[in-house]
């Protein structure tokens, strides 16, 4: 498996578990740049993963890169780790999580606007070698004051999103169209913007598995991730359904070591 990185902000609380973060699609860790700040603030660890031809993360082919590679390298960090997780995902990152939440023994599973499941895998989508940009997300230059995608971030927020892009599978892609299915066991919250077209909250009516809910009013899908006005309200939102539903309990240790500070190396 390719070398990846992650980008940690550790906080001294042993009793809250740690959080992994994971980017969505032509992207990379550097969008939870805020988040990672607001969380450690309140108390929370957190791990954001560049995942395999991705941000810090070693060069790949991406061509043929699937949705569960991305799983593994989730799974892999989560190996690293003292404490079973909680996963945090953006866009194609909430599918990647859901993904891995059983094989990482996930305490609980978050969604921001994530890529849909499916109930069944349909084989008529032809499945495609290749890699693609952020253009076919609608991010066609890189100057951050003609950015439609992004209109409820302000000017420097909008340029964390734009140093935080790259290329994508296309392969991945279209696993993603023709339908990944998971089975979630653990706890899942499902968060969307009221000015989210791309993923509202009826777009998740028809999951498969129980999940919460939680809209942000006035948050776009970027918006989620970046929107500093907003990032109070989300993560109070996360982290206060997390108090609720997760237990406190005496830390558990994996045999596979312990992270680490800084950014670190898988």
């Amino acid at each position: 498996m390719s070398k990846l990185r992650t980008h940690s902000l550790l906080v001294c609380d042993g009793e809250r578990l740690p959080l992994i973060l994971v980017h969505g699609a032509a992207n990379s860790a550097r969008v939870w740049t805020f988040w990672q700040d607001e969380l450690a603030q309140r108390g929370w660890s957190s791990h954001a993963i560049d995942l395999r031809g991705h941000g810090a993360s070693a060069a790949i082919d991406l061509g043929a890169t699937r949705m569960a590679d991305y799983a593994d390298d989730v799974v892999a960090l989560a190996r690293t780790l003292c404490q079973p997780p909680i996963l945090v995902g953006w866009s194609m990152g909430g599918l990647v999580a859901m993904m891995a939440a059983t094989a990482c023994n996930a305490r609980a599973c978050v969604g921001l606007a994530p890529s849909t499941p499916v109930r069944t895998f349909d084989a008529s989508v032809a499945l495609r070698r290749g890699i693609f940009g952020p253009e076919e997300y609608g991010i066609v230059d890189r100057d951050p004051d003609h950015q439609p995608a992004m209109a409820d971030l302000d000017r420097a927020e909008r340029g964390v999103a734009l140093e935080s892009l790259g290329q994508e599978s296309r392969f991945a892609r279209d696993e993603r169209k023709a339908g990944v299915v998971v089975d979630v066991r653990c706890p899942m919250l499902i968060v969307t913007g009221t000015t989210d077209t791309q993923w509202p909250r009826q777009r998740y009516d028809d999951l498969h598995f129980a999940a919460d809910h939680v809209s942000i009013d006035g948050a776009s899908h970027w918006g989620l991730v970046l929107n500093r006005r907003l990032l109070g309200a989300v993560a109070s939102a996360v982290t206060g359904w997390l108090d609720t539903t997760i237990s406190r309990g005496r830390p558990w240790r994996s045999p596979a070591g312990r992270a680490h500070p800084g950014s670190a190396g898988l």
